[in-house]
């Protein structure tokens, strides 16, 4: 049974670090490609950060770029989002997903991913 855990989620202040873990059961990661999604209340379902199965290739939102780090260790089944200066914005409700097809060109389409997690809270508050 195909299976992902995130952990990780909580209550930081604005400038503050958070990192996630999204947890395999059932399938090996590194043949999957694997993307972070975050929801707010009201607003659609976004990618966040998105790794390749192969090559390990890292794509990330504009909102993101330079302040979260995605990466993958094959060893522990895990992806880990590592997020910095985290901004009020950032508060969403974030998910990891994984698919075994697909092009870099629609990594942020919530429709082309198979397998997801139950979600992770992350509040940026002070």
């Amino acid at each position: 049974q195909v299976q992902l855990v995130e952990s990780g989620g909580g209550l930081v202040q604005p400038g503050g670090s958070l990192r996630l873990s999204c947890a395999a059961s059932g399938f090996t990661m590194s043949s999957n490609a694997i993307a972070w999604f975050r929801q707010a209340p009201g607003k659609e379902r976004e990618g966040v950060s998105y790794i390749s199965s192969s090559w390990g290739r890292t794509l990330y939102a504009d909102s993101v770029k330079g302040r979260f780090t995605i990466s993958r260790d094959n060893a522990k089944n895990t992806v880990y989002l590592q997020m910095n200066s985290l901004k009020p914005e950032d508060t969403a409700i974030y998910y990891c997903a994984a698919r075994h097809y697909g092009t870099v060109r629609d990594w942020s389409f919530p429709n082309t991913y198979n397998y997801w997690g139950q979600g992770t809270q992350v509040t940026v508050s002070s």
